[in-house]
Formats: C-alpha cells, sequence, structure tokens
C-alpha cells in the first residue's frame, strides 16, 4: 500500500499521536518511515523597538532549536527501531514549515504524509496559520491528517 511514510512532528502532544499512528502503519504496510522536523532558519522580530539579537545569540539559540530537534527525532527513531521499522531522522531548516514538508517528501520520495492539526479557530487560526491545510493544499501526495 505505502513504501514510505512521513511523519511531520513538532513535538507537541497531538504530533506524537502522529507518531505513534504513523508508526501503526508502517508496521502495517512494512513501510520505511521518514521521520521530519522543522527548525526555523533564526529568531525574527515581529516588533519594531524589538531588542535585536547578536550573531552569538542567533547562533546560540539556533543551536538549541536544533538539539532539540535531533533530540526528538532520535526518540521517534528509537521507537521505530523498537517495532522494527526503518526510520530516517531528517531536520530540515526553514521558515515556512509547509513547504519544507512537501519538499522533504519529494526529496524521499514518499508516497503518504502523516501529521496532526491542532484544529485552530477564529483569531488563533489567522494569527497562527495553518500549515496543515497548507500541505493538503499545495501537494499532490495522500495526506493522513489526525486530531
Amino acid at each position: 500500500m505505502y513504501s514510505k511514510i512521513l511523519v511531520a512532528t513538532d513535538g507537541s502532544p497531538l504530533s506524537k499521536k502522529a507518531v505513534a499512528s504513523s508508526l501503526q502503519w508502517a508496521v502495517t504496510c512494512g513501510a520505511e518511515l521518514i521521520a521530519m522536523k522543522v527548525v526555523p532558519r533564526y529568531p525574527q522580530a515581529y516588533f519594531e523597538g524589538s531588542i535585536p539579537l547578536t550573531a552569538e545569540e542567533i547562533s546560540r539559540v539556533e543551536a538549541q532549536w536544533t538539539a532539540a530537534a535531533e533530540s526528538q527525532l532520535a526518540a521517534v527513531a528509537k521507537a521505530a527501531k523498537a517495532k522494527g521499522v526503518t526510520c530516517k531522522a531528517v531536520a530540515v531548516k526553514s521558515d515556512v514549515v509547509s513547504d519544507a514538508i512537501i519538499a522533504t517528501a519529494k526529496k524521499h520520495k514518499a508516497d503518504l504524509i502523516v501529521m496532526a492539526s491542532h484544529g485552530r479557530k477564529g483569531i488563533k487560526r489567522l494569527l497562527l496559520g495553518s500549515e496543515t491545510q497548507q500541505v493538503l493544499t499545495h501537494t499532490t501526495l495522500p495526506v493522513l491528517v489526525l486530531r
């Protein structure tokens, strides 16, 4: 049915459920799992008059984000290994999460994308956006959305 399943995680409890479901799908289909985490490129200031960050502070923050992503992905790889699933962990630096997910799925020839949707509505959706909606709109691959 599926041979390569990409699961996008952000470390939230809801995305951990998506990881667990994608692992079950991988076991059922005998598929390889591609676990990915998108890491922002650098901290951005959105308000005029905010305190600018020095180059050292930016490097420190980026290193923390990368370390956290690697830790989350290592946990997914460990869970996959325990279930006998081949897992490739990928941390991608990007400011546009949905584009990074789609590009990673294409690069690794995934035939299913699994991701969680927080189900934000109203002003929260307007301010925070919906990465899941963007992926659904811009990919031709099947997408399994979990809530």
